[in-house]
């Protein structure tokens, strides 16, 4: 590897320097990986650039058509960046750049990129990607995916490499603040109270959701009587005693319900006699 490719791997560190690495020596995952090698995923957070995983070629001629690399952070972070060191070889770097080409990051709580949030994508418009990358992602998550395909019919950028492409990642940093309640280039100001597990975005501190019963950016402001639930989002439907609103938590009477109602949330009739509709 070339000695200005550490340079760069240095700014790329340089830049995020005020947030914490919250990815380093965390458990790793591949969706495939060569026998007799030493190219596991583990390989892209133990942070020693000369060792990077690999995986199965992908292709539209190969039997693999996708790729995909996931570090588990352990816990729900507030995320502010990701950087990849992707491996270089001398003089082949056009090569390895199409060999990146097409790729997508993921923020995820589950693992799986199914209902995960897009933090980047490479499209078919775009530049190769540098060998040294970094995307700003203020997002909040338990899981960072990497993700790649090689299919016939599809198109990727100019330069992609489309046969026998190979993912060697030497190292993935993402950025962000240790204690995932608290936000800000210091990683030292707390996410407002009412931010559904305490987590916001990392730069603004605005709440991703908010808790049972609150609405507004920072979560700081009641439901509106007739309202109730996660951001408020949900209308009671009960006949609570004496017109009494719901609770903006649960939905339910807490005060009990109007003659003729059952029920904890009041939605219940009763017909004569004490049988229920």
């Amino acid at each position: 590897m070339h000695c200005n490719h550490c340079l760069f791997y240095v700014a790329g560190l340089f830049v995020a320097y005020a947030f914490d690495d919250i990815s380093q020596k965390k458990v790793a995952t591949q969706s495939h990986t060569p026998e007799g090698q030493n190219t596991e995923a583990s390989n892209a957070v133990d942070r020693k650039t000369s060792t990077c995983m690999r995986t199965l070629p992908i292709g539209r001629n190969n039997p693999q058509k996708t790729v995909w690399w996931k570090v588990d952070l352990d816990g729900v972070y507030n995320i502010q960046s990701i950087n990849i060191l992707f491996k270089n070889y001398d003089g082949y770097e056009d090569r390895q750049r199409g060999r990146f080409a097409g790729f997508s990051l993921y923020v995820s709580n589950t693992g799986v990129i199914q209902g995960s949030r897009l933090c980047y994508k490479n499209g078919p418009h775009d530049h190769l990607p540098p060998l040294n990358f970094t995307a700003i992602c203020p997002e909040s998550g338990r899981y960072v995916i990497f993700y790649n395909e090689r299919y016939a019919g599809s198109t990727y950028p100019t330069g992609s490499e489309l046969e026998n492409v190979f993912t060697e990642l030497c190292e993935v940093i993402v950025k962000g603040c240790n204690n995932p309640s608290f936000y800000g280039s210091k990683c030292d100001i707390p996410c407002p109270t009412n931010c559904s597990d305490s987590t916001c975005h990392i730069q603004s501190g605005a709440c991703f959701t908010c808790k049972p019963g609150w609405t507004g950016i920072h979560c700081n402001k009641t439901c509106t009587d007739g309202w109730y639930g996660v951001n408020c989002s949900q209308q009671c439907v009960g006949h609570c005693r004496d017109g009494v609103t719901c609770n903006q938590q649960t939905g339910q009477c807490d005060t009990g319900c109007d003659k003729g109602w059952t029920g904890v949330m009041c939605d219940k009739g009763i017909l004569e006699g004490g049988k229920k509709d």
